[in-house]
């Protein structure tokens, strides 16, 4: 299993201001999203970051995401570890299978995604 990419996901309901914080003043391209998430980024794929309201489909904010290459290997670990699994492992209709786990310092989630 290998680590693909680790984001941040900044939570705001002002997405025109973040357009123009991220896009105008630090230069960064915005790159195609959905209607409650922007990306933002370079031409290096790993250099992005989310602005996002509430997830689509949980009612969890997860804090940052990890894009892996074996995201039900990491589940099954995560799982026998005993890690808090917030959201379940889901095939999502935009093209991820993710789900989120707890920090164990309990405030950070972290969405564990593969692209399909």
């Amino acid at each position: 299993m290998a680590v693909r990419r680790i984001k941040p996901n900044i939570r705001s309901e002002r997405f025109e201001q973040s357009r123009a914080l991220y896009r105008d003043v630090l230069g960064l391209t915005e790159q195609p999203g959905l209607d409650w998430i922007l990306f933002f980024g370079t031409d290096q794929r790993e250099v992005q970051l989310s602005v996002m309201g509430q997830d689509l489909k949980s009612t969890v904010y997860p804090d940052v995401s990890v894009e892996v290459d074996d995201v039900d290997a990491v589940y099954a670990r995560a799982v026998e570890a005993g890690v808090e699994i917030v959201y379940p492992l889901t095939d999502e209709e935009w093209g991820l299978r993710r789900f989120f786990l707890r920090d164990p310092g309990g405030t950070t989630v972290i969405n564990v995604t593969q692209h399909n």
